[in-house]
């Protein structure tokens, strides 16, 4: 009797835990980003050096100082006088020239100097960055997308700026061959200035989203790679997704339409590839599932991507 009094209590726990959905997915990150430590790519549009000078303000000049007397005129040349006094009164008027003209040539000096100064010590002009973050949700049963993002992350140099174009130009690419599994998109643009400004707000955007994730089981980024096995949860869930977040910081004002239909979507993509080479500051390409077998729930979806919309026509 008491085995059979339990028989229902665990039939009801089998099918509760079967009805509860898999809170989390597998993740992958690709990308990498400069460090303002580090020397600029001279085909930066916003990098900015100071001309060289042959003239150093920390110099030291000496002049001889002259006495020139004021309101007292020199004393006039006597009449019929020898030409002795005629000579001295021409010394006189000479002399009188030549510090006129080492004291106008002093403030002309003098003037370059100030003006050289204030030039070299003027602050720097702030570069304008922008932080483009852009997500987009597809159907579940875009596997060849996951794919295609697993071989681009093992396939590439995350340490070599010179690859982050290639990795922003496969993923776009390989997003608008599955254009017609896109459901819903976001897009984020944020402006900041200096290094440290744009670096640390880029960084918080890539680690908030990475938290999402319950593992990264592909990692490539910023040199670092590896891999870690990921069982997945078992789920009756019928609608499952896929998402992408692309992070891009650049150089300058990038602007990119509001998301609601597919054309705007092709336009946002169309204005990231035409993102110049040298103006590329960092890229990070972050989607979950990455295992193919893994899924992404619409519970879980809805709660971590609250801010999709719905992308059609």
């Amino acid at each position: 009797m008491a085995a059979a009094r339990k028989l229902p209590l665990l039939l009801l726990a089998l099918l509760a835990a079967a009805a509860v959905p898999a809170l989390a997915a597998s993740g992958g990150a690709m990308g990498g980003r400069v460090s303002s430590s580090r020397s600029k790519s001279p085909s930066s549009s916003s990098s900015y050096s100071r001309p060289h000078w042959d003239w150093e303000p920390h110099h030291s000049y000496h002049y001889s100082t002259f006495h020139i007397p004021v309101g007292t005129p020199p004393p006039p040349p006597p009449r019929g006088g020898s030409g002795e006094g005629k000579a001295s009164a021409a010394a006189a008027g000479e002399g009188s020239w030549f510090r006129w003209e080492v004291l106008v040539f002093g403030i002309v000096l003098l003037g370059i100097a100030v003006c050289c100064c204030s030039y070299y010590f003027a602050p720097q002009p702030r570069a304008r960055m922008s932080i483009v973050k852009l997500q987009v949700a597809l159907l579940g049963y875009a596997k060849p997308f996951q794919r295609e993002l697993n071989d681009i992350a093992e396939n590439v140099d995350s340490s070599e700026r010179r690859w982050y174009k290639h990795i922003l130009t496969e993923t776009i690419c390989s997003l608008r061959r599955h254009r017609d599994c896109c459901v819903s998109s976001s897009v984020s643009v944020d402006f900041k200035y200096g290094g440290e400004a744009w670096e640390e707000h880029f960084d918080i955007i890539s680690m908030e989203e990475r938290c999402k994730f319950d593992v990264e089981a592909l990692y490539n980024m910023e040199g670092v790679e590896r891999k870690k096995a990921y069982h997945r949860k078992q789920n009756w869930s019928r609608n499952e997704y896929v998402v992408v977040t692309i992070l891009v910081a650049a150089d300058g004002a990038l602007e990119l339409p509001e998301i609601t239909r597919p054309a705007d979507l092709e336009a946002a993509a169309r204005k990231l590839l035409s993102i110049p080479e040298g103006n590329i500051r960092g890229i990070h390409v972050l989607w979950t599932p990455q295992e193919e077998n893994d899924v992404l729930t619409e519970e879980k979806l809805l709660a971590d991507y609250p801010h999709l919309k719905p992308c059609h026509d």
